[in-house]
């Protein structure tokens, strides 16, 4: 014999409600802020050659992205501004590195990307 909430899934074609944990409003807008920033292919490939490298110099990323210094900036700032990437000034140029705390996800998100 169907139970109640058995003939009410059929009665409504709805699903069971989920019984896993889902994000916080918190959780939520940062991981959108992130996807977000990666939604660019410029972004996702800057994110990769930093990561790859460990540390670059933005002197070393308008060759192999084919962008000018203006817009490579605009991209880093992005990375940045949503906790990608970090960058220590160092004359006249920034070294760029994947943020610390962010390093698992971010290769994670590479390796799915590549995969």
């Amino acid at each position: 014999m169907a139970s109640t909430e058995d003939r009410r899934q059929a009665a409504t074609g709805c699903c069971p409600p989920s019984s896993g944990r889902s994000l916080s409003d918190a959780d939520a807008a940062t991981l959108s802020h992130t996807y977000a920033a990666l939604a660019d292919p410029v972004r996702l490939k800057l994110l990769s050659l930093i990561a790859a490298s460990g540390e670059l110099c933005s002197c070393d990323l308008q060759e192999p992205l084919a962008k000018s210094q203006p817009t490579i900036s605009h991209h880093t700032k992005v990375l940045v501004e949503a906790g990608l990437i970090v960058g220590d000034k160092r004359g006249r140029w920034v070294y760029w590195r994947v943020e610390p705390t962010r390093a698992v996800l971010v290769r994670q998100l590479l390796r799915c990307a590549t995969s």
